[in-house]
């Protein structure tokens, strides 16, 4: 009997057997699999859970075995009377994803993984080993995954023209031991370090392939959302990575802070992939303002069209250039306070009154005594390097200054927050402060922000 049929059934007997034990006797619900599932104790769920894990894993190497068989009983030396073509398929894959309800690719994946894992039939009649001892073993005992499988053996038929065999068995050997005990997103770190190790001329080969396969598109959706989908090689990615999790950690270490006095003022409910959005559009907005940048970049600007009766009133819409969805009022008057973004302002008839002008930037010595202050965001503390100078009083809407008692480092996520809950900024040359709105805060107590407020509990005082 074969070593993959026996275990699937053994294993079906031990599932049985743990569902049955793992319901109360009392417990009567007329073969209710959830109801029955609710009943079982936690150590009884997880053994459940185990077994039908590996039930799954018995199912998919006879299934790969039987896919890899139905591939070759569809080759092309069989013409129109092989197996995928007789039952009305173009070839073996097609078949078997109607049968398994799943893609093309799954399909090709059980066909690869049963090739790579049956045993092999010399020409003298002969059967002889797999061609991936090691997978084969485990994945008949249901230690692995089909998809482990899959990576493990893939790789090493990729490199097996120029790897050493003997290496490549020790490796294969080690790789299975791995994939018993790890989740596959950590043994797939394994296998590229073994093809890398295992082939090392062809790491350039590999590398030069990923950068010509680099793409971004990028697409807005009926909703006017904008769609960003990339696929990066690991030269392009690092820094993009790199920069994006640096500036979500810095906001995950800030939410816990050593003392009730260190924590943001605002909180920051966002989750990680909103966080991850936002530090993209950080390093986008402090690129864009950056004196010292790429060429092409120091003439991009983003334009925001509203009438001035919408910037005063906060009633009506507005349009960025290059994006087709109008945005609200509010996003407009918030982005029109943006030192960045050049608002163009429109009167009667949509006649230009203002399209800003460069004494509304503050000016490198103002933003280094505003950092001397506000430490980073005066809010929530944000790395200064991400951080903007904003008007308190905006600039057309209140004709505020640019001088330091009307200005305060913020970063996107406070600057949005702010404005959106109605904050109140209060600021002199040394000091800035928060003003909750009356839904945080009846009293409106102010609040100290900037550097100050990480200083010296004193500070809180004064």
């Amino acid at each position: 009997m074969d070593d993959s049929l026996h275990s699937f059934r053994r294993h079906v007997e031990e599932l049985h057997a743990a569902w049955a034990g793992g319901v109360p006797a009392s417990s009567h619900v007329g073969g209710d699999a959830h109801a029955e599932v609710e009943q079982m104790s936690d150590d009884a769920l997880v053994r459940v859970g185990d077994l039908l894990a590996r039930v799954r894993r018995d199912a998919e190497a006879m299934l790969a075995l039987v896919a890899a068989e139905m591939s070759r009983r569809s080759g092309p030396e069989f013409g129109e009377t092989g197996l995928a073509k007789a039952h009305g398929f173009h070839n073996a894959a097609r078949l078997i994803a109607a049968s398994t309800g799943g893609s093309r690719h799954d399909a090709g994946r059980l066909i690869a993984v049963g090739r790579a894992t049956a045993s092999r039939r010399a020409f003298g009649g002969e059967r002889l080993p797999a061609r991936h001892p090691h997978v084969a073993a485990a994945i008949r005992a249901a230690e692995i995954s089909l998809e482990a499988a899959s990576a493990i053996t893939a790789m090493l038929d990729r490199v097996s023209v120029r790897a050493d065999p003997a290496r490549a068995d020790d490796v294969e050997s080690a790789l299975v031991a791995l994939a018993s005990q790890v989740p596959l997103d950590l043994l797939m770190r394994g296998v590229r370090e073994a093809e890398a190790r295992l082939d090392e001329d062809g790491v350039e080969p590999r590398e030069q392939q990923l950068r010509h396969e680099r793409t971004l598109t990028m697409r807005e959706d009926i909703h006017g959302m904008l769609h960003l989908h990339a696929r990066l090689d690991p030269e392009n990615a690092a820094p993009v990575k790199a920069a994006i999790e640096a500036l979500v950690s810095d906001v995950l270490r800030r939410r816990m802070p050593r003392s009730s006095d260190e924590g943001p003022i605002v909180d920051d409910l966002r989750t990680i992939p909103q966080l991850q959005a936002d530090a993209l559009a950080q390093v986008a907005r402090h690129l864009l303002g950056c004196e010292q940048t790429l060429t092409p970049l120091a003439k991009t600007t983003v334009v925001v069209r509203l009438d001035l009766d919408t910037l005063v009133s906060g009633i009506g819409h507005a349009r960025v250039d290059g994006i087709d969805q109008p945005i609200s009022a509010a996003t407009a008057r918030r982005m029109a306070a943006d030192a960045e973004v050049i608002p163009a302002v429109l009167g009667g008839q949509s006649l230009p009154l203002d399209l800003g002008r460069a004494a509304r930037l503050f000016s490198r010595a103002q933003r280094i005594a505003l950092g001397e202050r506000d430490g980073g965001c005066a809010s929530c503390g944000q790395n200064i390097a991400y951080v903007e100078a904003h008007h308190i009083d905006w600039w057309e809407r209140d004709a505020g200054p640019t001088d330091l008692a009307n200005g305060v480092l913020l970063c996107s996520f406070c600057h949005h927050a702010a404005h959106r809950e109605g904050w109140g900024i209060r600021a002199t040359a040394g000091s800035v402060w928060f003003i909750p709105p009356p839904h945080i805060d009846p009293r409106q107590t102010p609040r100290l922000g900037g550097r100050a407020r990480f200083e010296s509990a004193e500070a809180l005082s004064a």
